[in-house]
């Protein structure tokens, strides 16, 4: 079974056929209305089951538009629509499921679940998030830098702020696409050890500097995300912001990557706490391409696992 669970677990050259095909795709919709099919119908008479344990709006928003775009059909399911895990197994989900769609792909908690529901699922598993790691998001950055930069291999992307799911998968992708990956945050927040040892296992140079203006210097690429979680007490909230104000990303810390670097953020954006508007706004800002990119990189995703 084809699953896409994260980006260290899918082979190399499978990874660069998806960036690719991703690009194709996107190339071949210039100029057609978003609402439009695709002249390829891949997915025509496929059923695509979006499982949401945990709230989203461009990972539900990009998804179900491109199923639609390649003639398929999708099935938006909530965790409370669900109870994954309580009423029933995960593993019985999955067997019942794999009945009736032809791919899942779940967000959700606890890695666990999705690991759990690939192992025991008939159909293709995507991961759409997990506590964990974020594939699909990196996919659509890997893809949006070398829109504009060309081949990713041998630069420098510099993580700034909290080492967490979006930052670990950074880190598989570093050691898959071979560019190298320093993360400037508080070693309270450093990424997984085991993370950081498989990019370096890869032949990547990972480093952990703890003054960002250091790490920035000779940056490709300046990432950060939201310092805090939805789920964050306010006590919690507050603990973090003082921890993480020194990793704002600002055009101080811009100014010390080169001159042509990109900034890039996941979205959500607390404008004004881990960003600024001035670089948000900026000439080196390309989160909206990102945003879009997450349509064309997950239906590349989806036609490799559903190999059509």
């Amino acid at each position: 079974m084809t699953h896409f669970l994260d980006i260290h677990k899918t082979d190399p050259a499978a990874l660069r056929r998806m960036i690719d095909d991703a690009r194709t795709m996107k190339g071949a919709r210039d100029g057609r209305p978003h609402g439009a099919t695709d002249d390829e119908q891949p997915l025509a008479g496929r059923m695509v089951a979006l499982i949401f344990e945990k709230p989203s709006t461009r990972t539900r928003v990009s998804f179900d538009v491109g199923v639609r775009q390649m003639g398929g059909q999708t099935m938006v399911l909530s965790g409370a629509d669900m109870q994954l895990g309580h009423g029933e197994t995960i593993s019985d989900t999955a067997r019942v499921l794999s009945r009736y769609v032809d791919l899942v792909m779940i967000r959700t908690f606890d890695e666990s679940v999705l690991t759990e529901m690939a192992e025991h699922a008939d159909v293709p598993v995507i991961n759409g998030l997990t506590d964990r790691t974020h594939p699909c998001q990196i996919m659509a950055d890997v893809m949006t830098y070398e829109e504009h930069r060309g081949p990713i291999a041998g630069r420098k992307v510099v993580w700034s702020g909290d080492g967490n799911n979006v930052c670990a998968s950074w880190l598989h992708a570093a050691g898959q696409f071979g560019f190298d990956f320093t993360f400037t945050g508080p070693a309270p927040l450093d990424p997984e050890g085991e993370f950081v040892g498989l990019a370096r296992q890869k032949g990547s140079r990972v480093a952990i500097e703890r003054d960002p203006a250091v790490a920035a210097e000779g940056a490709d690429l300046i990432v950060t995300d939201t310092w805090v979680s939805m789920h964050d007490s306010q006590s919690a909230k507050e603990r973090r912001h003082n921890m993480l104000r020194p990793y704002q990303v600002n055009d101080a810390l811009m100014a010390r990557a080169k001159p042509d670097a990109l900034f890039m953020h996941c979205l959500p954006a607390h404008r004004e706490e881990e960003v600024t508007n001035a670089v948000m706004d900026g000439p080196a800002s390309v989160v909206f391409d990102e945003a879009e990119n997450r349509l064309h990189a997950q239906k590349a995703i989806m036609r490799w696992c559903l190999g059509v």
